[in-house]
């Protein structure tokens, strides 16, 4: 049995920069990975969504930009070509993540499928054949989610795509059905409606994005149904019918029956940890009643010397958030230092167009916390930047303390709302108050600058 300083167990965003960090800091390390390097950011996600999103944001705006005085008679979705832009985006930055590790000294990279068979003892069954059993003095785990399939009747014989395979089709889905309402639902829902396809959104909810405000939920709503595309809320599907080249859908919407046809299924009802095949119980980690792998703030699993980072422990699912899971635990424990996960800042951006940038608290959380305090909206069409540019669609809002006029949230449902958001995200981290952002001398014309006007609406 081979041992080493540490194993990392997959290649994501955590674990990537922490096996390198790890070999550099002198500890023999391996990391084993089963499919591709860079998890699910870089081949699944980010990267290959976000670049499909640029493909989607240039046909809409050859389709509208007359309003600007440029009229393009026509234009062409080459499918195939956003597939090829997009797969060689991914392959530039996996193929540079693998090849940094392979360059580093005292890493071995291993190819296979990691199970645990004791505490701290692994064995991997080799993607080329055979298998090795492995031993470290620390374990770290960076597994990753895949996505959730429901149990609707009639699924199986169907063949629906999932947010990964819908990433590779090669020819425009003539009708798309999204079961789903949130973040990657939506961001799916708007790209392959600008790339032509008639998309229905289902939420078995009563609202789309259920974790933010109600009114940011509505504003997002109707501009999504602006474009053309259809959602229904309280409405999930109860069977799946093959029907020749199409799918049927019964539909409950309310108390309401309908039938829906389409050519193209996409599931998107969330993720899962995948915790099935590695035997955690064999090294005694416990897991929570949704199968995500339970650790402390320190991100440490319930067996010691094993820690779990990314989205398979149950935290805010997003890249970043990996990131500093590996940037916490590394610093933890070989800098001296005592972070934890504990009240971190989690801002993120939904890059439907326009983008959600948010960071803190909703009203919601502010109210159910019995918290005084002042709301702050200022709709997109009254900043003088979205006017010149014609992306007057959204709008800011933000959530301060009345007594301290501390900034507690805000949301910023518009063009570059992720990049408005990050400036009141540094704000908020560095204590400045909403009566002195207000009067902050903001390059003309910006986004960022109409921060003046949002705070101005609050009265001292």
């Amino acid at each position: 049995m081979k041992h080493y300083d540490a194993i990392v167990i997959g290649s994501g965003q955590a674990g990537s920069p922490l096996c390198k960090k790890l070999a550099k800091a002198g500890k023999k390390t391996a990391l084993i990975e089963k499919r591709f390097i860079g998890g699910t950011c870089v081949n699944d996600g980010c990267t290959p969504t976000k670049a499909m999103v640029a493909s989607a944001k240039a046909a809409y705006i050859a389709k509208r930009c007359s309003n600007l005085g440029v009229s393009i008679d026509s234009y062409h979705i080459d499918m195939k070509q956003i597939k090829r832009r997009k797969d060689e985006i991914v392959l530039q930055s996996r193929n540079g993540g693998q090849k940094a590790i392979e360059a580093t000294e005292n890493l071995d990279l291993i190819w296979g499928e990691a199970i645990f068979t004791g505490h701290k003892t692994v064995k991997v069954l080799l993607n080329n054949g055979g298998e090795e059993e492995l031993q470290a003095d620390l374990f770290f785990l960076d597994i990753g989610t895949t996505p959730i399939i429901p149990g609707i009747p009639g699924l199986d014989t169907i063949n629906y795509h999932t947010s990964t395979t819908l990433l590779d089709v090669e020819q425009i889905p003539e009708s798309l059905l999204i079961i789903g309402g949130n973040y990657v639902a939506l961001e799916f829902a708007q790209m392959f409606h600008r790339f032509g396809s008639k998309v229905t959104v289902l939420e078995r909810g009563p609202r789309i994005m259920s974790h933010e405000d109600e009114d940011i939920s509505d504003e997002l709503k109707e501009i999504l149904i602006g474009e053309g595309l259809d959602m229904l809320t309280n409405a999930h599907v109860t069977l799946f019918e093959k029907e020749g080249e199409t799918i049927k859908a019964t539909v409950k919407v309310g108390e309401d029956i309908k039938q829906l046809t389409c050519s193209d299924v996409l599931i998107a009802t969330g993720r899962k940890a995948q915790t099935q095949s590695i035997a955690l119980d064999k090294t005694g980690i416990e897991l929570d009643e949704e199968g995500f792998i339970k650790v402390n703030n320190k991100l440490e699993t319930t067996a010691p010397g094993i820690y779990a980072l990314g989205d398979a422990n149950g935290g805010p699912a997003f890249t970043h958030i990996a990131y500093n899971d590996y940037t916490i635990v590394y610093r933890n424990l070989f800098e001296g230092t005592y972070y934890s996960t504990t009240d971190r800042p989690v801002p993120y951006c939904m890059f439907t167009d326009p983008q959600l940038g948010r960071v803190g608290i909703t009203e919601k959380q502010a109210r159910e916390k019995g918290l005084n305090i002042k709301i702050a909206t200022l709709p997109m069409k009254h900043v003088a930047r979205a006017i010149e540019t014609g992306e007057t669609r959204g709008v800011m809002k933000a959530v301060v303390n009345a007594d301290t006029k501390e900034v507690l949230g805000v949301a910023i449902l518009g063009e570059e709302g992720g990049e408005i958001m990050s400036v009141m995200q540094m704000a908020m981290e560095g204590g400045i108050t909403y009566d002195r952002i207000r009067y902050c001398v903001f390059a003309h014309p910006t986004y960022s600058e109409s921060l003046n006007n949002l705070f101005m609406k609050l009265d001292d």
